[in-house]
């Protein structure tokens, strides 16, 4: 039995979410039709929002309504460090840590040949812009620990040092309240390699 073209669509539609095959979409669609639809109203409502409303925050790239976003227009925080994170999830994960107070620049991805993400997809002129604006003496590189976010953060290294810039990595190492026989042997030596004096 061949679905009707509307169904098939929001199928189609909710297959581009991460993680979401044939199957999930189908469940999700079906689930909105048959048992949600006030959710499907509201989710609809919300994206059309997001669409029409979201901008990129003038100063740090993050996703705003406004052309500062609430962090860049907070003149409490500390105006010479400046963290660089690859996407916004990343940025809150930091903020709901409480472990840095100066601001941000998102770079909205990371280097990644086989996805055909070079360079010039990264904002990289903007960031510059910002990473020099004269107020910066601190540039914190808090992209993944992944293969991508290592070549992103040696590449932003060496562009932001060559240029005068203080840069510095976030840590590795052992995750609080772990114990050493359950740690991956990877994270272990890291641990050992980056370990400070007490």
């Amino acid at each position: 039995m061949k679905n009707p073209p509307a169904l098939d669509h929001l199928i189609s539609a909710l297959k581009v979410l991460p993680g979401v095959g044939p199957k999930s979409a189908q469940r999700m669609a079906f689930h909105l039709l048959q048992r949600d639809h006030k959710g499907a109203e509201k989710l609809a409502r919300a994206l059309d929002r997001a669409l029409t409303q979201l901008t990129h925050c003038q100063r740090c790239n993050t996703f705003s309504e406004t052309e500062l976003c609430h962090l860049c227009a907070d003149e409490t925080r500390r105006q010479d460090q400046l963290c660089i994170v690859e996407m916004p999830a990343d940025l809150m994960m930091l903020e709901q840590a409480k472990c840095f107070e100066g601001l941000y620049f998102v770079l909205m991805g990371r280097l990644s040949p086989l996805d055909n993400v070079g360079p010039k997809d990264l904002n990289l002129d903007k960031l510059l812009a910002r990473a020099l604006d004269g107020r910066v003496e601190e540039v914190v590189l808090a992209t993944n620990f992944t293969a991508e976010g290592e070549v992103t953060a040696h590449m932003l290294s060496e562009l932001l040092k060559d240029k005068g810039v203080r840069v510095s990595r976030i840590a590795r190492g052992m995750p609080v309240g772990g114990e050493l026989e359950y740690v991956d042997l990877g994270t272990l030596a890291q641990a050992v390699y980056e370990r400070r004096g007490v």
